[in-house]
């Protein structure tokens, strides 16, 4: 039994909230103790311990009453993020309706549409000019004045809660910018705060970590280090040189970072996004990423967090190698003990990979690879994001299929990014290495899907063939277990936003592109039947609903993949005691036929014709074989 059972048990003893919390703490104290140790020699740092055992008493006391008894509640109903009811959007408050106040407005349009979980992008202090995204954070707690107030933001998620919305916001718990308070300090020759972060006197140590460290921003942040002639020292940046890595091996920097954690939730926070989480802990000799400290220390928050704040979860935000992925959910003693939800970030590269390629081999062989998460744990699966899509395939996998991955992936990036006259895709490449000739790819869903080219050209077999693929890759993602994100935009198919050439401080990032402004005026259309976005909308919000209705749909390890014996199909089912839902794909651009004998033999035919729930038709066989037209989605339902 892992921690988070353990403490819905506790919930159901009848104490009242501070008796609970000192059983949460009893009962989490020897893992917390475990990972401390483990991260920090007791034999230096027993007072460091004992001081976050006061910490811990400290921030549960100055939690706010409402949210201590909402924990309580959250921990009697059992695991609601695995809920069928849950749908998410991610979105820039700029960029959907000016600032927090005018996204309290558009609380009805959530609600019509059906989405009750929202990610916020960052919305706190950041530096001006470059601040990659406002992840280069001036502040985890004080709200940029953009976009409001904290008393905004407290006013939001109180609404949130009266109308039953998940609020998720950012954590970038690996650095800050070199404009936060701690920099500031470093800067000016505090060696405490110059001890948070890796700094060195000259760059013999750096010298050995960039042996072997990998470049993130390749292109326009080469290297991981950067010289701060204020200190005259070396800090490590290993995304920007504006973002300076936190020193994780100091346990202040942990204590800091824990209050700014809990700090964070007692402002209504749901859901807490550990930004970059894979890189916390770095050694000379490794790729700093995916190290078992790290491990270690996300547990540490996330044990601490179950005793403060237990009615708050936490998703990991690791773009790893698909093995690496559920890791964070945790292993061996601390299987299903690390973050609640994780992203799935292997499905969203396999779909935009079988879309390229018609394909669904690699789909298979790569789903069927990752080892299963732990029960209590779920995915966010989505399609796009405000970030690039990355190429993460395992090379053993791609050559198994007889394909050379370096030319495969040349491959894709040519198919999204312009560079074949018969793609469909208007994609961009984003930080391409021509040393390696690595890179990824950037875009909007729709323009990536071919929506743009065909509004362009005026194309109109190729606009129904857009929207039906659009249509089909949300309803994977609806279907497939776990929590469904649409990127604000996607939902009525918002194409690229090329306005960000035009600023001197986005240029540089093709990622913007995707980051447009919420299209309004084609909203107040959506009642034209006519338009493309209006199927769209239409069809994502039936979708929803239909998955809202059905508990099948919650996430509870109840998937199964099926081969068809068609290469251009992809089937799962979800299953759930008499009741079972089978998904089938046609990635293809032509009609397939599949033989429907292993259908029967699951028992959608066993009273008569199932019914597809996409378009709510009966589904016929002929001479025992099912058709699926090009890019047709069926959701069968049996019981």
């Amino acid at each position: 039994m892992n921690q988070a059972k353990l403490h819905i048990l506790l919930s159901q003893k009848g104490k009242d909230s501070k008796g609970l919390f000192g059983l949460r703490l009893a009962t989490n104290l020897t893992l917390i103790q475990k990972q401390f140790f483990s991260l920090y020699s007791e034999e230096r740092h027993e007072k460091h311990f004992q001081k976050l055992l006061k910490l811990l008493t400290k921030l549960y006391l100055d939690r706010p009453e409402e949210l201590k008894n909402q924990d309580l509640e959250r921990l009697k109903s059992g695991n609601w993020y695995q809920s069928e009811d849950l749908v998410g959007m991610q979105l820039y408050v700029e960029h959907f309706n000016k600032d927090l106040k005018g996204l309290e407005e558009k609380i009805p349009y959530f609600k019509k549409l059906g989405i009750n979980f929202l990610h916020l992008m960052p919305i706190t202090t950041r530096p001006k000019g470059e601040s990659d995204g406002g992840y280069a954070v001036n502040s985890y707690l004080q709200v940029d004045k953009k976009y409001g107030s904290k008393e905004d933001l407290l006013e939001l998620t109180t609404a949130f809660r009266n109308n039953g919305i998940y609020l998720m916001l950012d954590f970038v718990v690996n650095h800050t910018s070199n404009e936060y308070s701690w920099a500031k300090k470093a800067k000016k020759g505090d060696k405490k705060y110059q001890g948070y972060y890796y700094t060195y006197e000259d760059y013999t140590i750096p010298a050995e970590f960039e042996k072997t460290l990998p470049e993130v921003f390749p292109e326009t942040s080469p290297g991981n280090f950067t010289y701060i002639p204020e200190m005259e020292k070396w800090v490590m940046t290993v995304f920007n040189s504006y973002q300076w890595d936190l020193n994780y091996t100091n346990p202040e920097v942990f204590l800091e970072m824990l209050t700014n954690l809990v700090k964070l939730t007692d402002m209504g926070v749901d859901v807490v996004r550990f930004d970059a989480l894979a890189f916390l802990w770095k050694r000379i000799g490794t790729i700093s990423q995916n190290l078992p400290e790290a491990h270690n220390l996300i547990t540490l928050f996330r044990m601490c967090l179950q005793v403060v704040a237990p009615g708050t979860i936490l998703l990991a935000e690791a773009i790893v190698a698909p093995m690496d992925i559920v890791k964070y959910f945790g292993e061996e003693e601390k299987r299903g003990n690390e973050c609640e939800v994780a992203y799935n970030a292997s499905l969203m590269a396999l779909l935009w990979n079988s879309i390229a390629t018609k394909k669904t081999q690699l789909l298979y062989k790569s789903l069927m690879h990752v080892p299963p998460k732990p029960k209590d744990c779920t995915w966010i699966n989505y399609i796009r994001c405000h970030d690039d899509i990355g190429l993460g395939y395992e090379n053993h996998l791609i050559e198994e299929l007889g394909w050379n991955p370096g030319m495969h992936r040349k491959f894709l990036l040519d198919y999204y990014c312009q560079r074949l006259d018969w793609s469909p895709a208007t994609g961009l490449l984003f930080m391409y290495n021509p040393k390696t000739g690595d890179g990824r790819i950037t875009g909007s869903a729709a323009s990536l899907l071919g929506l743009e080219k065909a509004l362009t050209t005026k194309d109109q077999g190729l606009l129904e063939e857009s929207v039906k693929k659009i249509i089909m890759l949300h309803g994977i993602t609806l279907a497939f277990g776990g929590i469904p994100l649409i990127y604000a935009g996607d939902e009525i198919g918002t194409l690229n936003d090329y306005s960000f050439q035009n600023d001197v401080s986005k240029k540089g990032d093709s990622r913007w592109v995707n980051r447009p402004m919420q299209d309004w005026e084609t909203i107040s259309k959506l009642d034209n039947e006519n338009l493309p976005q209006s199927k769209i909308f239409q069809t994502l919000q039936k979708l929803i609903k239909i998955r809202k209705n059905n508990t099948v749909f919650a996430d509870s390890n109840n998937l199964e993949l099926y081969h068809t014996g068609n290469d251009h199909i992809f089937s799962f089912e979800r299953n759930e005691d008499q009741q079972g839902l089978l998904v089938i794909c046609n990635f293809d651009e032509n009609p397939q036929v599949i033989d429907s004998s292993w259908i029967k033999k699951l028992g959608y035919f066993s009273k008569g014709e199932p019914l597809d729930l996409v378009s709510n038709e009966k589904v016929s066989l002929n001479s025992g074989l099912l058709e699926l037209m090009p890019h047709q989605m069926m959701w069968l339902l049996k019981g």
